[in-house]
């Protein structure tokens, strides 16, 4: 009876350390092993991943059969091998041997093949049997565009294309708006600050993966401003939005980036004047229009003339006489001596002055739709004998 007992525990006892000795997944005494180089993937759908792998035995065994599965055995039993199942075949190949390389190329992952496989093998020898235990994990995963859910004007925003796990290869990514390739190939595409033209559908891609496509909306504040304003116009500007906007809201408006008083959509300027130009935004709702400016045309405005150098004027000598106004846009110059015009440019300069240079002289200040002359300049040149 004991001689009975004692055979049953030690078969026990073998049973045991063969089970142990299948699903162990690191070096065992007596030089069992299975090494997976990563013990996880992350991959796009369609894409190929390739899962390396060693492993090592007794000396006096040959391995008489080497596959994966996705079967974590959990008793004596031979699980199947994932070349055989009919979902597999064709997209999966083992390039190990019955040696030492044990890895498992995908050509193609499909979103069901998200799993954990083992590597499992088969010697001559009896209880020569191993799978690695802890296997590796495969996740699969598609691409999605994300977007901000408000976008105004003006804005600085990222669309990112997301992935439900972090890429293992690092790819190269294509972005497209409208069907039309952009520049960026990071998962990021940067607008930066982002205007209306970018609005429209955008997806991402990676070689054969296209993520579905997105919309994205930009809401804008715009000022509106008439294209020529003159000195005296009556003039309104109007605050425009792309969105909706509540019962009688309060408009914000500013001019250089100081606060005015209107509180409606329109901005009224009656008559308009020079000290009415700058830069425009107006706000409403917490958002802001972007920046626009108000130019204001006015005609030639304090127009004088001066001499130099000042005081008498002795033939031989050098005089310059100097013409500035007031005006937008910049004026043109014109000098006259009486009726005749005798030079043009900002400043008129006689070298070597005479007698005959003594006269009545103006500038005429046009920018265009205005003209204005200067109040007349005598020059008197004095004779050196009369000195």
């Amino acid at each position: 009876m004991k001689a009975e007992l004692l055979i049953s525990l030690r078969m026990s006892l073998t049973v045991s350390l063969l089970f142990l000795l299948f699903i162990s997944g690191v070096v065992a005494q007596d030089g069992w092993a299975v090494n997976y180089n990563q013990k996880s993937f992350c991959a796009l759908k369609g894409s190929a991943v390739t899962m390396e792998c060693t492993y090592t035995y007794p000396s006096g065994h040959s391995v008489q059969k080497a596959f994966w599965t996705k079967e974590l055995v959990t008793s004596g039993s031979e699980p199947p091998d994932l070349s055989d199942d009919p979902e597999y075949r064709g997209r999966v190949l083992y390039l190990g041997d019955e040696h030492s390389d044990c890895t498992l190329r995908f050509k193609t992952v499909r979103e069901k093949d998200q799993n954990k496989y083992y590597f499992t093998f088969i010697t001559d020898q009896p209880g020569g049997k191993y799978q690695g235990a802890g296997g590796v994990d495969l996740s699969v995963t598609d691409l999605q565009v994300e977007v901000p859910e408000r976008v105004i004007e003006g804005d600085n925003i990222t669309l990112t294309c997301k992935t439900t796990c972090r890429l293992t290869v690092t790819p190269t990514f294509t972005w497209y708006r409208n069907g039309h390739g952009l520049s960026s190939s990071t998962d990021q595409l940067h607008l930066q600050p982002v205007s209306r033209e970018d609005a429209g559908r955008y997806r991402c891609a990676v070689l054969y993966q296209n993520s579905p496509e997105v919309t994205l909306n930009i809401r804008y504040l715009q000022v509106e401003v008439p294209e020529r304003v003159t000195e005296g116009d009556k003039v309104t500007l109007t605050c425009k939005t792309s969105f909706s906007l509540s019962d009688s809201p309060t408009f914000t408006w500013y001019r250089n980036g100081h606060r005015l008083s209107s509180s409606a959509d329109q901005l009224h300027l009656q008559p308009v004047s020079r000290e009415d130009a700058g830069r425009y935004r107006c706000a409403v709702l917490g958002q802001n229009s972007p920046e626009v400016t108000l130019n204001v045309r006015y005609g030639p405005k304090s127009v004088s003339v001066t001499i130099s150098p000042s005081g008498e004027i002795v033939e031989g000598s050098s005089v310059t006489l100097t013409c500035s106004s007031d005006a937008n846009p910049p004026v043109e110059y014109n000098w006259f001596k009486g009726t005749s015009l005798v030079a043009k440019g900002e400043t008129y300069t006689v070298n070597k002055i005479s007698s005959v240079d003594s006269g009545e002289y103006k500038c005429k200040c046009s920018n265009g739709f205005i003209k204005k002359y200067s109040e007349a300049l005598t020059l008197n040149v004095l004779c050196e004998s009369v000195l």
